[in-house]
């Protein structure tokens, strides 16, 4: 059984040891997104270091119909952010590749993730920072991160938590419920992830954690994922002579 209370404190320990190992006085530098993870993490990154020692980022890409979440977080956790609207530069990035016979849509998705990476590194170099990952469990297990954009990160507090388990330590926090519940949205189509997926975090988390699953063809489809995007979490492969 989940133990909630007994993670939550060893991840807030975790937190405390990177720092003093990686950075004593640095700050956690997190990209606020009003989503479960980006909640969770900086609620766990406030317990371990204090509000003061982090700074949220909230980027936008032109209009963001929910960032009124991503201010409602920051808000109650009391932390400082900064507001980085990547709009533009998406615009520009892919102005820039026009000459292409056709920019894919997965280019189109995955872009804003690695432009919203390059944005918080920089702010996390001009405030002396370590910058979050935020990705959890589920999701990595089948991919549904971007290599190079909320994939990457300096230290990554729920990548061993299911999304359940994350929903769980957001309520231990008493984050409000708008932020622990809201579906995960891909900011292009207007689905869920769960829709883009074709099977819930329920199943999927059940399946990582006991190996049960009640359709073959739903658990087909998630070792395929995992199968297909397991490099991303992997170290890059290098050629060696020696």
């Amino acid at each position: 059984m989940f133990d909630a209370l007994k993670v939550k404190n060893e991840c807030v320990e975790w937190i405390k040891k990177f720092f003093d190992e990686n950075g004593k006085d640095c700050k956690a530098v997190v990209g606020i997104s009003g989503g479960k993870d980006s909640s969770v993490c900086a609620a766990l990154c406030v317990e371990a270091l204090g509000k003061d020692r982090v700074i949220g980022v909230l980027m936008p890409c032109g209009e963001q119909s929910d960032i009124d979440m991503a201010h409602l977080l920051v808000s109650h956790l009391g932390i400082k952010h900064y507001v980085v609207n990547i709009g533009k530069t998406v615009e520009a990035a892919l102005d820039s590749i026009s000459e292409l016979d056709e920019i894919s849509r997965q280019t189109r998705i995955n872009l804003p993730a690695r432009i919203r990476m390059s944005t918080l590194y920089a702010v996390s170099q001009s405030v002396n920072g370590r910058v979050a990952n935020t990705c959890n469990l589920s999701e990595d297990y089948v991919g549904y991160a971007t290599r190079y954009g909320d994939g990457a990160g300096d230290f990554s507090p729920l990548s061993q938590m299911t999304v359940t388990e994350v929903r769980t330590i957001g309520r231990l926090f008493g984050l409000p419920d708008v932020l622990v519940d809201k579906p995960p949205i891909d900011g292009l189509s207007g689905k869920t992830d769960e829709d883009n997926l074709g099977f819930t975090y329920e199943t999927l988390d059940r399946y990582i954690r006991t190996g049960e699953i009640d359709s073959q063809k739903t658990k087909e489809k998630i070792e395929m994922l995992h199968k297909m995007n397991k490099f991303k979490l992997l170290p890059m492969p290098s050629f060696t002579f020696i």
